[in-house]
């Protein structure tokens, strides 16, 4: 079984890395691109599917919860 942990920032939460990658589509003439949010994928492959263990570490381990949140993709 595999999943996938996509960690985000809070839509509430600054995000300089995004803006900074936003600004910089203008000069590639992408101007239809109304916002960027930066964030990361984990991908980890598990041996019997103990989901409760992949929520332990994305809460855990992956995230910081004041600022960053998550989801799971299962496959």
């Amino acid at each position: 079984m595999k999943a996938t942990v996509i960690v985000t920032l809070k839509p509430t939460v600054l995000d300089p890395q995004g803006m900074t990658i936003h600004r910089s589509l203008g000069s590639l003439g992408l101007t239809d691109i109304t916002d960027v949010r930066q964030g990361k994928i984990f991908n980890l492959q598990l041996k019997a599917g103990n989901r409760e263990q992949v929520e332990k570490l994305a809460k855990e381990v992956l995230t910081n919860p004041v600022i960053e949140e998550y989801r799971i993709i299962w496959e």
